[in-house]
């Protein structure tokens, strides 16, 4: 459950410290006062998309950080995320979210104190909490969510996104055979551009490093005859000596350097180290000379081979251009040629294997289907008992509940086994091949009808709430909250509201957090919020004070009207109504 919640610089929310309830917790107060901001800092918290426009006014940043008390189930779920990516905290009961947004856009998530990217937090927080807003009216008038209403009572999501994976692996083979079954003439236009493509690269028998190799080897042909001249010239100061002979050559000076320093060293020791020196330099000249002499005798003066390197390096350059930066580029390029040349060339065998595999899949994905259909069908009828149930105490006594499910034919659909018609091609999507619809009939003599063309706003809130008190029952998140889900409904049914959102925390199933403005629901509370705004040195804060005793009178009296005794009374009358049913003290204030 959510034991703490701390925001800091969020739009109107200065800085706030809230300690809930494990039971059922309400936030009252007056509109803008600050309550649905509260739900929007835990829905950030959760993973919710970053909006600047949160971070309050002449702040840099806003901050939420959240503290959760995990339950023995809970915990089973998440110690194995949190162990993988090393995110264990002090306390293994207790896991510390975090959540920071900048004022330059950038967000921060936390886990137990360590940063963590976006899908990390919301992959560790997704079994925490469910949040109900305003908006989630909205969703039963939506036909496409109500088959996730019925798989969600009937837990059969994973079920769902098994199919949804094999549909998925349909749709990429299908598109895969598309690609192939293209226009005629541009696989013919395409097979002979990747024929010439390959014949031109493989008949260069191109070599990685080549390039460079030739380059070093034009080089020296195209300076052939320097290269000549340079090398006899210090091979003659190196080995023969200059102007004929008549100065002595390098290796002759040291022969006699090594002569005189040989003579020193038999009269003074302390020369043997450089009589070593000397016979070194000696041995490294006269390998040097060896190595000038046979590089002058490898020179090459063919112009023939100067043409052939220069005609091979053309060619290397216009193969470059046309498939890549380097002769590896251009390899590779021609390897996936070669590979796109041979799909295409055994065209008419690979569409005949992808038609196999499209046929085991329509029949592999119908039967997988089938069995989710029959899954929905069976969890539908207990659905609408109990929706028709829960409606029952919320004052539509008469109204009645369906879920109806149909299937749309369509030739290129997976096989179905219709039963006493046989085998049918049926449409199938990643959801499946139903298409479910919530049919109602508020009143009695009416047929049903869909739920989106005959509810009022008012049956659609309770419809709502019915369904949410269904799905809770078979629901394991721990803390579910409730953005204004009274809309639309009196207090004459508020009190049946209020009795079922704290039914949904009896026995520690669930906590609840609700943001209400009817004192009926606010009456059940175990821990009341009241949400008040103030003005203070031209800046507007919210504020959160606990109600108890007097206090709560007081503000379920202003709720339902002015101040007086007799609001008080009232006020007094709707605590005691749910304290007997809470089988608890009637209050005596």
């Amino acid at each position: 459950m959510l034991s703490e919640l701390s925001i800091t610089d969020f739009a109107i929310i200065d800085q706030l410290n809230l300690k809930f309830a494990s039971g059922f917790n309400v936030l009252t107060g007056e509109t803008g006062a600050g309550k649905s901001i509260i739900v929007d800092a835990v829905t950030m918290l959760l993973g919710g998309r970053a909006d600047t426009g949160f971070i309050r006014t002449q702040s840099q940043r806003a901050r939420i950080e959240g503290i959760f008390r995990l339950s023995e189930p809970l915990r089973t779920m998440i110690d194995p995320i949190l162990e993988e990516e090393g995110l264990e905290g002090d306390d293994p009961d207790t896991l510390i979210l975090g959540r920071e947004i900048r004022g330059t856009g950038r967000s921060f998530c936390r886990v137990n104190g360590r940063t963590v990217n976006l899908s990390m937090l919301e992959k560790v927080a997704r079994p925490l909490v469910d949040i109900h807003g305003q908006s989630e009216h909205l969703s039963l008038m939506q036909v496409r969510q109500h088959q996730r209403f019925l798989d969600r009572y009937a837990g059969l999501e994973d079920q769902r996104e098994a199919l949804a994976s094999k549909v998925r692996q349909l749709r990429q083979t299908r598109q895969e055979l598309a690609d192939l079954l293209r226009d005629e003439q541009y696989l013919a236009r395409r097979l002979d551009q990747l024929s010439f493509q390959v014949e031109e690269i493989q008949a260069a028998n191109l070599k990685p490093g080549e390039e460079d190799e030739l380059n070093v080897e034009r080089n020296r042909l195209a300076n052939a005859e320097q290269l000549s001249q340079l090398t006899n010239e210090a091979y003659n100061l190196l080995v023969e000596g200059e102007d004929g002979g008549e100065q002595t050559s390098i290796v002759d000076l040291l022969g006699q350097v090594a002569r005189v320093v040989g003579s020193l060293a038999k009269l003074d020791q302390t020369w043997a180290e450089q009589r070593q020196m000397v016979d070194n330099l000696t041995y490294q000249v006269e390998d040097l000379s060896g190595f000038i002499r046979d590089y002058s005798e490898g020179i090459d003066f063919s112009p023939a081979r100067l043409q052939e390197i220069e005609e091979r390096l053309s060619l290397i350059f216009s193969l470059r251009r046309k498939y890549g930066h380097s002769i590896e580029e251009v390899l590779e390029f021609g390897r996936k040629a070669e590979a796109e040349l041979e799909t295409i060339s055994h065209n008419e065998e690979h569409i005949e294997k992808l038609r196999e595999e499209e046929e085991a899949l329509r029949h592999k994905i119908g039967r997988a289907a089938l069995a989710l259909s029959k899954a929905r069908r069976k969890a539908a009828q207990p659905l609408a008992a109990e929706v028709v149930a829960q409606l029952a105490d919320l004052n539509l006594e008469k109204a009645d509940f369906s879920v109806d499910i149909k299937w749309t034919e369509t030739p290129d659909g997976v096989y179905v086994d219709s039963g006493k018609d046989g085998k049918v091609t049926v449409a199938c999507d990643e959801q499946g091949i139903d298409q479910v619809e919530f049919l109602i009939s508020p009143n009695p003599g009416e047929a049903l009808k869909p739920l989106a063309k005959v509810a009022s706003g008012g049956e659609t809130s309770r419809i709502m709430l019915a369904l949410k008190s269904v799905l809770a029952t078979a629901d394991e998140t721990p803390t579910l909250i409730f953005d204004e889900i009274d809309q639309g409904i009196g207090g004459r049914v508020g009190g049946k509201v209020g009795q079922k959102l704290w039914r949904l925390t009896h026995r520690g199933r669930h906590q609840v957090l609700c943001v209400t403005h009817l004192p009926q629901i606010a009456g059940y509370a175990e821990l009341h919020c009241h949400v008040t705004k103030q003005v203070a040195n031209g800046r507007t804060q919210t504020h959160v004070n606990a109600l108890s005793g007097d206090s709560q009178i007081d503000e379920l009296a202003q709720m339902l009207g002015a101040l007086s005794e007799s609001t008080r009374q009232s006020a007094r009358e709707i605590l005691n109504e749910a304290a007997i049913l809470k089988d608890a003290k009637p209050n005596k204030n």
